[in-house]
């Protein structure tokens, strides 16, 4: 069975299984627009971070705090499969050898992670991660601050509630470029 039919024929059940007739004119299509949005939002599952980061420049001896702050994203939880929305910051300080990339990587690569089922905290690494594999920078800095909907619909339904993370590796983790980091990302 192709792979869009066998996801309507999950639509459907979805459909019967929280009540509603799957065949009601203003479902008709739903089975098949839901299946076209999973496409769109996990598409992450089909990116590699390891060639959205593979363009380098070189970076002209630039051993300063590369930083981009504000990328807007959205995601969702792994177990509720609810959305969490929020903002990352990146910062990175290249290294003589690894080069630079374009900002919009950073943008993309924060894409990649957050279009893929999963929880904050793994998010928040793998994107430090795939930045240190990538670009053996001197050190990376990751703060990402969302709202979970799995608190905001479901359970204890705290409205405004948001949860930070971060991951810092190398000389992130030490107190002068800790402290510029947070500085500059106002956190």
């Amino acid at each position: 069975m192709k792979r869009q039919k066998r996801g309507e024929l999950i639509v459907t059940d979805i459909l019967k299984f929280i009540g509603e007739n799957p065949g009601r004119s203003g479902l008709a299509d739903t089975p098949a627009r839901v299946t076209k949005s999973w496409g769109e939002l996990f598409d992450g599952y089909g990116q590699n971070p390891e060639e959205i980061l593979s363009r380098r420049f070189d970076g002209e001896d630039y051993d300063s705090m590369i930083l981009l702050d504000n990328i807007e994203f959205h995601s969702f939880c792994e177990h509720h499969l609810l959305p969490f929305i929020g903002r990352a910051t990146v910062g990175y300080i290249p290294s003589r050898h690894g080069g630079v990339v374009g900002i919009s990587k950073l943008a993309r690569l924060v894409h990649c992670y957050a279009h893929r089922l999963q929880i904050q905290e793994k998010m928040t690494h793998d994107i430090a991660g795939a930045i240190n594999e990538a670009l053996s920078p001197l050190g990376v800095g990751v703060i990402i601050t969302a709202q979970h909907f799995c608190m905001k619909l479901r359970g204890v339904k705290e409205q405004n509630s948001r949860m930070t993370t971060s991951t810092l590796l190398g000389v992130f983790r030490e107190q002068s470029v800790k402290e510029e980091f947070l500085r500059l990302t106002k956190h």
